[in-house]
């Protein structure tokens, strides 16, 4: 069997070892909601994040000294590594959720998968009655897979650059900041940090209590989108707090490389021009403006808000930003997006969350740059119809410096829209089977694998498991942004084939 086949033994006992450190990373992160227990006086959920922690650190330190680092990864190695990852600190996440006795091991697995893949489905039945405790891990893990699992690891880990450089662009990040991929790692981290200083700041001056600041910065930068009520951020009735979290969630489902174009020194580089040139921003305001109106409008014509337009038009502003920037916060509860959104309003809003955020931010879905790419080429196609076969058309983009897209670039993004939409298909028509309601499903599907979690209330701790299943599926899938998903796939099924 020829080598690119399958990965060979060297390389995968070093995929086992870096495994091994990231359950030890993993482990020790688990200890810090024990402090939120003893502030709180939730003693109960002591023990159970004491045994996850112990039995992360044990696996972990056990992969680790048993598999050495015998080869560099190579791009296929280091796929299979960010895929299995994922689904391995999602096991060992949910295990607080099942020892503490508030979910069972399945719905804490998709509460884990939901938290890091940044989504924000959730499978308590009553937020309001969660501890701080359990609130702070919920919102410490979409806060910790915003910026992503491996960069996180990658601002610690001591490995060849070789392998760092490939389990970046494994966990669907393609764009450097710095010549190093290390030294990018880490630069993303402390804006990150920054950002998350600077939102809790803000809520905490919104109104909103410290607590409550701190859990809503996390999941309003991460573009996560849990909340802390049953009725999401439509509780505090505020709508100081509403423009603090479209600040967070704008800024979130912005490109951290771009983040660092337009910062100050000696955050960034002080090219604060960048950010109206770029072709995200071209794409994404249009998209806010245009789905904000045509929300705002239908929710005017409809009965259920009193034909009252500044009404309307702040449901609108804050929902369209919620589905575009893919984070999932709400301030239209799902029975109300069900009826009173149900047409038009849903509609717009499941083709917003398809787009998605930006590239190598925390947001999902097709992304930003792809829809850019996609416009662009549409209107080259009649350019060469309308003008004399001689001419020649510049195919460039804007993207932090100018992008000369070839056919590789227009071949690569074609598949990935097409095989993100063969994906949310097949979900919806399996979906189906269980929920009869087309639009509820269109929406919460979209939702799941554009990592948003607005719910239409479909999806709940009483959901059959083959749907929870299937929503964790598409929440990893849409989380490593497809390609990672497919080589692991596919080296699986062929080993299983060749045995």
């Amino acid at each position: 069997m020829h080598s690119t086949s399958k990965v060979k033994i060297g390389e995968a006992r070093s995929i086992l070892h870096y495994t091994g450190f990231m359950c030890i990373f993993l482990g020790l992160l688990m200890l810090i909601p024990i402090v939120v227990a003893l502030i709180y006086g939730e003693y109960k959920y002591i023990l159970p994040f004491i045994y996850s922690a112990l039995i992360s650190i044990f696996i972990g330190f056990s992969f680790y000294k048993i598999f050495n680092k015998d080869e560099d990864l190579s791009l296929r190695g280091a796929m299979i590594f960010a895929t299995g990852i994922w689904l391995v600190a999602c096991a060992l996440s949910a295990l607080p959720f099942y020892f503490s006795g508030d979910l069972s091991y399945l719905d804490g697995y998709f509460e884990a998968m939901s938290g890091y893949t940044t989504t924000g489905f959730s499978m308590y039945t009553n937020l309001n009655a969660a501890a701080f405790t359990m609130d702070f891990w919920r919102g410490f893990m979409q806060w910790l897979g915003g910026v992503g699992i491996i960069v996180m690891a990658l601002t610690i880990l001591s490995s060849p650059n070789v392998n760092i450089m490939r389990m970046y662009a494994a966990e669907g990040r393609d764009e450097r900041i710095k010549p190093s991929i290390r030294h990018t790692a880490r630069v993303i981290f402390y804006i990150y940090v920054i950002y998350t200083v600077i939102g809790i700041i803000l809520f905490k001056l919104a109104g909103m209590p410290l607590f409550d600041s701190v859990f809503y910065t996390f999941s309003a930068l991460s573009t996560g989108g849990f909340a802390m009520q049953n009725t999401s951020l439509a509780f505090y009735h505020n709508i100081w707090i509403e423009l603090v979290a479209i600040i967070i969630m704008i800024i979130g489902a912005t490109n951290f490389a771009l983040h660092h174009m337009i910062l100050p020194n000696p955050i960034g580089r002080g090219k604060w021009r960048e950010y109206f040139k770029d072709i995200e921003t071209k794409v994404a305001y249009p998209l806010l403006i245009i789905g904000t109106i045509l929300v705002a409008v239908f929710l005017y014509n409809t009965p259920y808000y009193g034909h009252d337009f500044l009404l309307s038009l702040r449901l609108s502003v804050f929902q369209v930003v919620s589905a575009l920037t893919t984070t999932g916060l709400q301030t239209s509860s799902g029975p109300e997006i069900t009826t009173q959104y149900a047409g038009m309003g849903i509609f717009i809003l499941t083709i917003l969350m398809i787009i998605g955020a930006g590239s190598c931010s925390t947001g999902g879905g097709i992304k930003w740059i792809r829809i850019g790419i996609m416009v662009k080429e549409i209107w080259w196609e009649i350019k060469s119809y309308l003008l004399p076969q001689s001419a020649k058309i510049s195919k460039k983009i804007h993207h932090l410096h100018d992008i000369t897209v070839d056919k590789d670039i227009s071949r690569l993004t074609g598949l990935f829209v097409f095989i993100f939409l063969f994906v949310y298909l097949v979900s919806v028509i399996i979906t189906l089977f269980y929920y009869q309601n087309v639009s509820q499903v269109l929406f919460e599907v979209a939702s799941a694998i554009s990592n948003v979690g607005l719910t239409a209330s479909l999806i709940t701790a009483s959901s059959p498991a083959i749907i929870k299943v299937l929503f964790i599926f598409d929440m990893w899938t849409g989380r490593l942004e497809i390609w990672p998903i497919m080589i692991f796939m596919a080296i699986i099924l062929k080993n299983t084939i060749r045995t």
